[in-house]
């Protein structure tokens, strides 16, 4: 279940983690820093939702996420979004 990894990891880390909302099953782990502790993604897997949930092309998919999740810096936990070199 979706918040079931939600709790998990603020069980663990703590309630500071921030999370990229509807992109839960794209979280590949959490970054452990010296600044802060942020919730990483798999950026193929967040298209690939975005594809497959809402319907979207992959240039839409990619058009939406960079502008409403990538591109927004909401404090030093904002998430890490990861793209795989082979990606």
């Amino acid at each position: 279940m979706m918040d079931d990894i939600r709790k998990r990891l603020a069980d663990l880390y703590g309630e500071e983690l921030l999370f990229a909302d509807g992109f839960d099953d794209a979280i590949i782990g959490v970054s452990n820093g010296c600044d802060s502790t942020r919730v990483v993604y798999c950026y193929a897997s967040m298209v690939e939702s975005c594809m497959n949930e809402s319907g979207m092309s992959y240039d839409d998919a990619i058009e939406w996420i960079e502008h409403n999740t990538v591109g927004s810096y909401v404090g030093v936990h904002t998430p890490i979004y990861v793209i795989g070199i082979d990606e």
